[in-house]
């Protein structure tokens, strides 16, 4: 064979060498983005896991005194581990005042409250989305306004309306504003009734429905994410209120929870060991129901979930 073919078959095929170093760069583009991303969610999940730890400090800290003696918790310097866990503190808690009624009664509350803001709050909320009527937007945007007072400035007004009824003393005071709706709950549901199809409605009036009825039968199970939210709420608020009870109760039998608590506080010292087991009994009926409900909680915040429907 002529050395001029032979040098000719050893040199490369022409755009090979081009495409051989593409492929490389590609490769190690490649490589590149999966490292930065890797960095990019390890540096995310670390700032993740140093926030939760920071929130869940206080929580560590009353679970971890609740289980000290006092001999211990008055210390120096303190300890963030229990040299000893005296599992007894919440038994001695819950001996210490009839935290079984003050459950019962909080339990009360809490239920009878959750009705009156799902039922009250959905069905004004149906009115201010699906019905037509004069003054719709300055009705609304006046509710939405009442969210800019603030409570303290209705209390002393709320109490003399009570005192001149006479219910002072008894749980209506606590209750019956639940059932005279509130205008953040109201915002939330009507909002989530807007993304509804009017198809629905339309449907439902030709076949003779009542606006009640659609509220009732079409609006309540398309909203229940909405409406779950909402009783989560309002659970929270009137199982941890404390202002309330403290004001227009004055009967020992009918002490709500919070202010059970204030047994282990005198005006000489203060029981911290029991007076933080009872608030880890008092926070883990809130904590269960969140973790139970979150996925409807979460939906329920979305304000288009209502689409779905």
């Amino acid at each position: 064979m002529p050395k001029t073919a032979a040098a000719a078959d050893r040199r490369p095929i022409l755009g090979t060498g081009s495409r051989n170093s593409d492929l490389t760069s590609v490769t190690h583009a490649g490589i590149s983005m999966k490292r930065a991303r890797i960095l990019r969610a390890a540096v995310l999940y670390s700032l993740l896991i140093a926030g939760s730890a920071v929130i869940l400090m206080p929580f560590w800290w009353m679970i971890a005194t609740s289980l000290k003696s006092m001999d211990e918790i008055m210390a120096y310097p303190p300890t963030f581990v229990p040299k000893e866990a005296f599992w007894s503190n919440y038994a001695h808690t819950w001996n210490a005042a009839p935290f079984t009624q003050y459950t019962l009664n909080t339990l009360f509350l809490a239920v009878s409250t959750v009705a009156g803001n799902v039922l009250v709050n959905s069905f004004v909320a149906y009115g201010f989305a699906k019905i037509d009527f004069r003054g719709k937007k300055f009705w609304f945007a006046l509710l939405l306004a009442t969210m800019m007072i603030p409570g303290f400035v209705t209390l002393i007004p709320q109490y003399i309306f009570f005192s001149k009824l006479n219910l002072v003393g008894t749980y209506y005071p606590l209750i019956l504003p639940a059932f005279l709706g509130n205008a953040f709950f109201i915002f939330l549901v009507r909002q989530f009734y807007m993304g509804v199809p009017n198809d629905l409605i339309e449907a439902a009036k030709i076949d003779g429905a009542s606006h009640f009825r659609i509220w009732l039968q079409i609006m309540i199970p398309l909203a229940k994410p909405a409406l779950i939210a909402v009783a989560i709420f309002s659970f929270n608020g009137a199982w941890n209120d404390f202002l309330g009870p403290l004001l227009y109760v004055n009967d020992e039998t009918l002490y709500t929870l919070q202010i059970g608590l204030q047994t282990f506080k005198t005006t000489l010292t203060t029981q911290w060991n029991y007076l933080m087991a009872g608030s880890v009994l008092v926070l883990l009926p809130v904590i269960v129901l969140f973790f139970l409900m979150q996925k409807y909680f979460i939906e329920g915040m979305n304000l288009q979930a209502g689409t779905k429907g």
